[in-house]
């Protein structure tokens, strides 16, 4: 049924006299070469990706076309409920159907909303007109309360890194859209937003650029131009017009005309990796171009020498084919391992220059990660960098048991119980010290603390990681980057990450869930995580007894008014996120052994108990294997081999979850029957992804989501990295050294930046950091990279607030893309 529709999509234009431009394709959205206009495709709101959206020569300039109850709306503001979607092949018509609230997230769910008491549904209508024009209609179902008068409206949203220092004209007014936000500032219902920038019924946005100029009219009331930034740091332009009082059908009506460059073609984009390639690795250069152009020209590899480009090689690329939105060609330049730098160049279109030899990945590649990403991120540490400081000491407060029967505004809850012997309120000793701030905020997570110690433990063992840039010193609570201490820098932050996570143990008899600020304005600030909290730990303690009834509770050390600031740290009964602490804490146990004794003899007890507690509750099996693997690496006891090569069919059965997990002990089991068995299933395994692989022109298994798909390709990659160690006779090292070429470089869309901060010719430098407000960017970071504007359009913005696509993470963003460099490094050195 839907290739009939696509068909009757493709065939409409011309068999209807005086048919738009504009027209339905088979992907549901509105196209004409050089324009896309998609409604409601995508679902995520949060992140300025829904609604009405416009794709202006390939790139993503307005989105979020919606009834929003704010003018300025931000994360946690409150959003509509979809309901139903629908096309009318005959009209070109699609109507998207939507109310207030959303039931599932009013005051639950990951990040829940608080929404007022307003009930109303209401269809957007968009419709092609002629000369790439389209219409945008509103119908309620009932006219407002009188009470939302001024308040409700149809916001649009214009992507401010596009339109920096461009002009606009609306109404009478003209002006420039300016890098940051700017007063006067009003209060607008109790929240200051930047006066307007323009009121009228028409606006043009960048008239001077044929590239940009887009026209909104209104038929109904006024539109407004506002700057979302002065109340949101990650706000964008928002044009707006309110619903008038009253109104039901036709509440809104615009004409919206982006310009469009006659015979416009997407310019072909050339991917290669940002670091280069070892003398005999496999070499691909990716082309991606219009999905039009289905030829193929010739490519010129050059070598650049003392007095500039000299051609090595020229042939034409293999026609891949459609993938996403785009047509792709690939080239195999493998034979080519002369030590050097080299360039390629495709119809005028150059590569960045990257560089071939076996001592690629020695230096500038996985470094960083371990030089500045790790230790900035150090939670209760003050750390330093020469003439720069990156955070004073910060979190020394750490940390309050939380409140019970609790949703918090960042996931995570609490049931009636504490669940250890801690009242709520009570400050938890030993949580003052280690672990890693989580992504771009300053949450300590469990599983992030614990997949960062896993990772550098298992650098450790399989390269011998001994690296030493950095002094780190426990007992100043200082780090001096750049500055050798003659300690392996990895062996002291598995420490760090140990006397966190361990602190919380000794401390509750359990694992932490999380430690995590109270309020949203401490959740929000950027800047120096030591401002985040006062440090002042929050202590109540007894006044003397004015007579023998009476006791008085007052605060020490700090004022009533500051109280709140403290971290609180939740608990929580997940038995199969404890056993993925389990082979964490296990595998530490014994890399530091010799480095910290009296430490790693304690984890290997907490990680043998919290084992023997928790592995009787957990169904699935991948939490188990991994618990199993590590601590039979640690103790040799049969015990737990028995236990393992009991769970063999629940093994294959999961075997994209296990199976890399078994190759870690193929070693120390004596069991040929089971090991075979599990062989057997690797190598289908392998078959399979062999042929998923082969659905994308970059090597690797891709399905794009909303998110970025950097950080899953790349923990993909260090499974496979294990999966080849243990088996290469089913396992060819091909896809983990994919997984890393897509990291640094080769992945789809015009943005071909490696997704490594700092390391390559040209990387993330505005990254979704704790640093994100200054535009900036930590060495070693991993965001996480390239997204899907759904359907198929992948983008990567130059834009600090993009969660989904510039974020860093601990657990595994920045340690799985250290572990692949030393794989390939340890490889081919």
């Amino acid at each position: 049924m839907k290739q009939l529709f696509g068909l009757l999509f493709l065939l409409l234009p011309l068999i209807c006299q005086g048919s738009p431009q504009l027209t339905l394709n088979d992907q549901e959205y509105f196209t004409t070469p050089g324009l896309d206009v998609t409604v409601f495709a995508d679902v995520y709101p949060d992140g300025h990706q829904t609604g009405v959206t416009i794709i202006q020569h390939g790139k993503r300039v307005a989105a979020n076309g919606d009834i929003r109850l704010e003018a300025s709306p931000g994360q946690w503001s409150p959003v509509p409920k979809s309901i139903q979607r629908s096309i009318n092949a005959e009209t070109q018509e699609i109507t998207q159907t939507l109310s207030y609230p959303d039931h599932t997230k009013d005051r639950k769910g990951f990040n829940p909303i608080e929404y007022p008491d307003l009930k109303f549904t209401y269809q957007v209508r968009v419709q092609p007109l002629k000369n790439n024009r389209f219409k945008i209609v509103v119908d309620l179902n009932k006219p407002l309360p009188d009470d939302w008068i001024g308040k409700v409206g149809f916001n649009f949203e214009l992507f401010p890194g596009e339109l920096f220092g461009k002009s606009y004209r609306l109404g009478n007014q003209v002006g420039y859209f300016t890098r940051q936000p700017n007063g006067p500032i009003s209060d607008v219902d109790g929240v200051f937003l930047g006066a307007e920038l323009g009121r009228g019924k028409q606006l043009v946005v960048a008239p001077e650029e044929d590239l940009q100029r887009i026209k909104f009219e209104s038929k109904t009331g006024d539109l407004v131009l506002l700057d979302g930034r002065t109340n949101h740091n990650n706000g964008w332009f928002i044009v707006r017009s309110l619903i008038a009082k009253g109104a039901t059908k036709n509440a809104v009506e615009w004409i919206v005309s982006p310009n469009v460059v006659d015979n416009w073609q997407y310019q072909p984009v050339l991917q290669v990796s940002q670091v280069g390639y070892a003398s005999k690795q496999a070499k691909h250069l990716v082309i991606e171009q219009d999905k039009r152009d289905k030829s193929a020209s010739a490519v010129t590899i050059y070598e650049i020498t003392d007095t500039g480009k000299k051609a090595v090689f020229k042939a034409p690329p293999k026609i891949w084919g459609p993938f996403l939105r785009y047509q792709y060609m690939v080239l195999d330049f493998t034979h080519i391992d002369k030590p050097g730098m080299y360039v390629a160049e495709y119809r005028n279109q150059y590569t960045h220059p990257f560089k071939i030899g076996n001592d690629v990945f020695s230096r500038h590649v996985w470094q960083p990660t371990l030089e500045y990403f790790l230790p900035v991120q150090m939670c209760h540490m003050r750390v330093e960098e020469k003439y720069r400081v990156w955070h004073d000491l910060c979190h020394h407060d750490d940390a309050r048991m939380s409140p019970v029967n609790l949703i918090h505004f960042d996931g995570y809850s609490s049931k009636a119980s504490t669940l250890t012997h801690f009242k709520p309120g009570e400050r938890v000793p030993n949580l003052n010290r280690g672990g890693w701030h989580d992504a771009g905020d300053y949450d300590l997570r469990v599983e992030s603390q614990a997949g960062t110690i896993w990772l550098l433990s298992a650098m450790v063992e399989e390269f011998n990681l001994t690296y030493d840039a950095t002094s780190i010193d426990q007992n100043k609570d200082l780090v001096f980057i750049h500055q050798p201490d003659g300690v392996s820098d990895a062996l002291q932050q598995i420490e760090h990450g140990l006397l966190s996570v361990m602190g919380g143990y000794l401390s509750m008899g359990r694992l932490y869930r999380g430690i995590i600020v109270p309020t949203i304005p401490q959740y929000v600030m950027l800047g120096d995580a030591a401002s985040q909290t006062d440090g002042i730990p929050y202590v109540k303690k007894a006044e003397e007894p004015k007579s023998k009834d009476s006791a008085k509770e007052v605060v020490s050390d700090r004022s009533d008014k500051r109280r709140a600031d403290d971290r609180w740290v939740f608990t929580e009964e997940n038995p199969a996120r404890v056993l993925h602490v389990v082979g964490a804490l296990a595998n530490a146990a014994r890399v530091i052994k010799d480095y910290n004794p009296k430490l790693a003899k304690a984890t290997l007890e907490a990680a043998q108990k919290l084992y023997q507690t928790n592995e009787g509750q957990v169904q699935g099996s991948a939490p188990k294997v991994f618990a199993l693997t590590e601590l039979i690496l640690s103790t040799q006891d049969k015990t737990y081999i028995n236990a393992l090569v009991a769970m063999e069919q629940d093994i294959i059965n999961n075997i994209a979850e296990t199976g890399w997990r078994i190759a870690r002990v193929k070693n120390n089991l004596q069991q040929p029957e089971f090991l075979k068995n599990v062989g057997d299933a690797i190598a289908k395994y392998q078959a399979q992804l062999q042929q998923e692989a082969t659905q994308t022109p970059y090597g690797v298994p891709y399905k794009p989501n909303i998110w970025g798909a950097g950080w899953g390709i790349q923990e993909f990659g260090v499974r496979q990295y294990f999966m080849h160690k243990a088996w290469p006779e089913h396992a060819t090292p091909d896809l983990f050294l994919n997984a890393l070429n897509f990291i640094l470089g080769v992945h789809p869309g015009e943005n071909t930046i490696s997704f490594a901060s700092g390391v390559g010719a040209n990387s993330a430098l505005v990254a979704y950091g704790v640093n994100r407000a200054d535009w900036s960017f930590i060495p070693g970071g991993v965001i996480s990279g390239t997204a899907l504007i759904r359907p198929d359009l992948p983008e990567l913005k130059t834009w600090p607030f993009f969660w989904q696509q510039t974020e860093y993470v601990m657990g595994g963003g920045a340690t799985n893309f250290m572990f692949l460099a030393l794989a390939a490094q340890t490889m081919y050195e």
